[in-house]
C-alpha cells in the first residue's frame, strides 16, 4: 500500500481525504495498488472525527517517514507551504498540490527539484479547479502549437458579473450578496481586482510557452468598476462582460493580459455563466475546444488532486517527466497588444471619436448624455490615447 500525507485539513484537504477514503477502490484500481492517508497536518484537532487517528501537528514527523511517498499540500498561501513542499521533494516525496499562488511564484524552482529528484510535482487543481486543463495541455494536445487560451477562470466575479447582468443590481449589491453565500471571501481582492484569474493564466501560459510566464507582468484589471450602465450597453449589443483572462502566442512573442471584456454569443465562453468556469483553447491542427465546470469547490478541488496522487502512485519504480519552464518569457507590451474595444464617450464628444478611431458601431440613449461606440481592432496604446481625449467613461476591450 502506498502511503501518502495531507497538509492542512481545511475544505479542499477534508475533500482530499474523504475522496482518498471514500473512493478507495476506485483510487486502487486507477493507481495499481490502495492508497492509505498515513497522515494529516493540521494545528486544530477534531476530536472524535475519523480523521483523529492521523491526524499529526508536527510536519518532521511527516517529512521524515519514509512510508510517506506522496504529500498533498493543500494549506494555501506561501509560507509555510514553500518550505514544507521543497523538503518533501528533496526527501524524495512526491507532491500534489491545488496552490496556484505558490505554483505561480515558485513553479520553475519546485518542479526542477522535483526532478532532480526523481519524483513529481504536480498541480492539476491550481488551476479550474475540477477542470482537467493541465494534463490535456502536457499530454493530449502535445502535437499541436496552441496560439490562444482565454478563459473565465474566477468564479467568485463570474457569480457577481452574470447576477449584475440577470438583475441589473449594482457591483456592491452583488459582491454582498456573493459573500453571504460564502462565494466571496471576506477581503475578496484576489478575485475582483483580477490576482487569481491572472496567476491562472500565466500558469496555463508557462505550460504553453516551456518558459515561465510571470504573473506580475501580466496587465491586469478587476471588475469593481463595471457599472449598471456597463451592462446596459453590453445587453443592447446581445453581449456579456466578462472577467476574461486571455494568451496568445506567436513565434515571435506572448501577450496576456486580464480584463473585463465584452463577448459576443459566436464565444463559447458567452454562455459560461454563475460560477462556473470555462477556458477556451485554440491549436492550430484540432482547431477549437472549450474545458469547462466547477472551477472551486471542496469536491471537484479534491478530485482533480487525488487524481494528482493516483498518477504519482502508478508511476512508481519509473521514470519521472515533470514540466520544465527553461527560462523567463518576455511579453509583448501591453500598449503593443491589438484588440476590438468598447467606449463610453459624452454624447458631445462623438464627432471628435469618429475622427480619431475607426468606429463600427454606435449606440445611444442607454445612459443620459452619453454616447456608446465599437472599434475594430487597434493598438491598445492608440485606443488609451484617444479615450483621454475623448473624456472617456469607461473603455473594455471587446472578443
Amino acid at each position: 500500500m502506498a502511503k501518502a500525507a495531507i497538509l492542512g485539513y481545511g475544505t479542499v484537504g477534508s475533500g482530499v481525504y474523504d475522496v482518498l477514503t471514500k473512493n478507495s477502490a476506485r483510487v486502487a484500481e486507477s493507481s495499481g495498488e490502495a492508497i492509505g492517508v498515513k497522515y494529516v497536518l493540521d494545528l486544530r484537532d477534531f476530536p472524535g472525527q475519523p480523521v483523529e487517528k492521523v491526524l499529526v501537528h508536527d510536519y518532521e514527523q511527516i517529512v521524515s517517514d519514509p512510508e510517506v511517498s506522496v504529500v498533498v499540500e493543500v494549506m494555501g498561501g506561501l509560507k509555510p507551504s514553500y518550505d514544507f513542499v521543497k523538503r518533501a521533494l528533496e526527501a524524495g516525496k512526491s507532491v500534489c498540490t491545488s496552490n496556484k499562488a505558490l505554483v505561480a511564484e515558485y513553479g520553475p524552482e519546485l518542479l526542477e527539484t522535483a526532478s532532480r529528484h526523481n519524483v513529481l510535482f504536480l498541480f492539476e487543481a491550481a488551476v479550474g479547479g475540477g477542470i482537467p486543463i493541465i494534463r490535456p495541455l502536457r499530454d493530449c494536445l502535445s502535437a499541436d502549437r496552441i496560439d490562444r487560451i482565454a478563459g473565465i477562470l474566477n468564479g467568485t466575479t463570474n457569480y457577481i458579473l452574470t447576477r449584475m447582468e440577470r438583475e441589473g443590481s449594482t457591483y456592491d449589491q452583488m459582491l454582498a450578496d456573493a459573500q453571504s453565500l460564502g462565494y466571496a471571501e471576506r477581503d475578496p481582492s484576489a478575485d475582483v481586482d483580477g490576482w487569481d484569474a491572472c496567476r491562472k493564466i500565466a500558469i496555463l501560459s508557462s505550460i504553453v510557452t516551456g518558459k515561465q510566464v510571470r504573473y506580475q507582468d501580466i496587465p491586469t484589471e478587476g471588475i469593481a468598476k463595471i457599472s449598471r450602465e456597463d451592462m446596459r450597453y453590453a445587453s443592447e449589443w446581445g453581449m456579456k462582460i466578462k472577467l476574461i483572462a486571455a494568451a496568445d502566442f506567436t513565434a515571435a512573442h506572448v501577450s496576456c493580459h486580464v480584463a473585463p471584456t465584452m463577448i459576443g454569443k459566436d464565444s463559447q465562453l458567452y454562455y459560461v455563466d454563475d460560477v462556473i468556469n470555462g477556458v477556451h483553447v485554440h491549436g492550430d491542427q484540432v482547431g477549437d475546444l472549450l474545458f469547462t465546470g466547477a472551477g472551486a469547490g471542496k469536491y471537484p478541488t479534491a478530485s482533480a488532486v487525488a487524481c494528482d496522487v493516483v498518477e504519482c502512485v502508478r508511476s512508481a519504480g519509473l521514470p519521472k517527466r515533470n514540466l520544465t519552464f527553461a527560462g523567463r518569457a518576455q511579453l509583448l507590451p501591453e500598449d503593443e497588444e491589438q484588440t476590438a474595444a468598447f467606449i463610453r464617450i459624452p454624447q458631445t464628444q462623438l464627432d471628435a471619436a469618429r475622427k480619431l478611431l475607426p468606429v463600427e458601431k454606435e449606440i445611444h440613449g442607454v445612459a443620459p448624455g452619453e454616447a456608446g461606440i465599437s472599434v475594430s481592432a487597434m493598438r491598445v496604446g492608440d485606443i488609451k490615447a484617444a479615450a483621454g481625449k475623448l473624456d472617456a467613461i469607461r473603455v473594455l476591450r471587446m472578443a
